[in-house]
């Protein structure tokens, strides 16, 4: 089984030998080769130029083999596909060209062009699918429209983020023309990496946390199941709500084939729970990654024998490699997932 079948499969919410791994968000900027090409070239350079992106892309591959290799981007890709530029501040951070202040701003974004901008991402993705060809699982992603309206609205990062909190109580129906806009263009994003030939595609609500579960319902669930929708049947639909504790069935139901999880939920009991055919993803501690080879190699295998027997389970940390994750500790944790063989011999999700 090569490592992309075995990916695909579990996907699908099938047994496979082992679980696959691969690391989300930037799995490869703790590696030297990485952070000499983004001094030369800076973030947005390398996310810009298609041979830097690939490149980027596929230095984690030669250096640890993951099953599957994430397009090196950025979720704010769609918003400067609709015409709203992002940089990163000076002193930390990241500042959009404009902030959207009132509806009438809604007019200076232009969901027609998000293709034409995007272009880049497109011929980046088809390098890389010549590139890593039938061995590797190639992945494409895209911020959610909430994490991302939230991006426009406060003009960058912020210390709290109110404003799209206030238009959904104060002004519905704004709130909704940003939605529906925004999921548009992601919907575009979406199916033109697909085109360039991904495997499957990742959706980071990376602010879901930002919201009560309930509340988080309301106001972003029918934009999900939308894009769910629209991608249904094409690739399998991975999603990440980061900070979303509520309702995992209703969570489920949305049709994402695979649901990640963050380290701050014990992903086991939580797997019990769903049907088999819902696959899982997560959800070890980035924190671990700093620490010693020895500590991440044991609670890797910890969470492994804990998921053991469980189809449909890709390995994964429960947000991105921290910048500071120490080279020997990605190590052992590839290792010890490459080496498990307790996959499909546990009866531990059969009882």
């Amino acid at each position: 089984m090569t490592s992309r079948e075995r990916f695909l499969a579990a996907c699908h919410g099938k047994a496979v030998d082992r679980p696959p791994v691969w690391l989300m968000r930037q799995a490869g900027r703790a590696l030297p080769e990485y952070r000499a090409l983004k001094e030369r070239y800076g973030f947005l350079g390398l996310v810009r130029t298609p041979e830097l992106a690939a490149e980027v892309t596929l230095q984690p591959i030669r250096r640890f083999g993951f099953d599957a290799a994430i397009l090196f981007s950025d979720i704010l890709v769609v918003n400067e596909g609709l015409g709203q530029a992002y940089r990163f501040r000076d002193e930390g951070g990241i500042a959009m060209e404009f902030a959207l202040e009132e509806p009438r701003d809604l007019q200076r974004l232009e969901p027609g062009r998000v293709r034409e901008r995007l272009q880049y991402i497109a011929e980046a993705l088809r390098l890389l699918r010549r590139e890593l060809g039938d061995r590797t699982a190639l992945l494409g992603f895209a911020g959610a429209p909430w994490t991302l309206i939230n991006f426009a609205l406060e003009g960058g990062s912020a210390d709290s983020w109110d404003r799209a909190k206030r238009l959904w109580f104060e002004d519905r129906r704004w709130f909704d023309a940003l939605m529906e806009l925004f999921t548009a263009a992601v919907g575009e994003a979406l199916s033109l990496q697909i085109e360039a030939g991904v495997d499957a595609v990742q959706l980071f609500d990376s602010l879901a946390g930002e919201l009560p579960p309930r509340l988080y319902q309301e106001a972003a669930f029918p934009w999900l199941r939308r894009l769910i929708e629209r991608v249904a049947g094409r690739v399998p639909v991975i999603l990440f709500a980061r900070g979303f504790h509520g309702d995992w069935f209703a969570l489920a139901d949305l049709g994402a084939q695979v649901i990640g999880v963050d380290w701050q939920v014990d992903l086991p009991v939580l797997a019990r729970q769903w049907p088999a055919s819902v696959a899982v993803q997560g959800n070890l501690d980035p924190f671990l990654l700093t620490l010693g080879a020895d500590i991440v190699g044991r609670e890797t295998r910890r969470l492994l024998e804990a998921m053991a027997g469980r189809p449909g389970y890709i390995f994964n940390l429960g947000h991105g490699v921290p910048p500071n994750a120490r080279l020997d500790a990605l190590q052992a944790l590839v290792e010890t997932v490459q080496g498990f063989a307790g996959a499909a011999g546990s009866d531990t999700f059969r009882r």
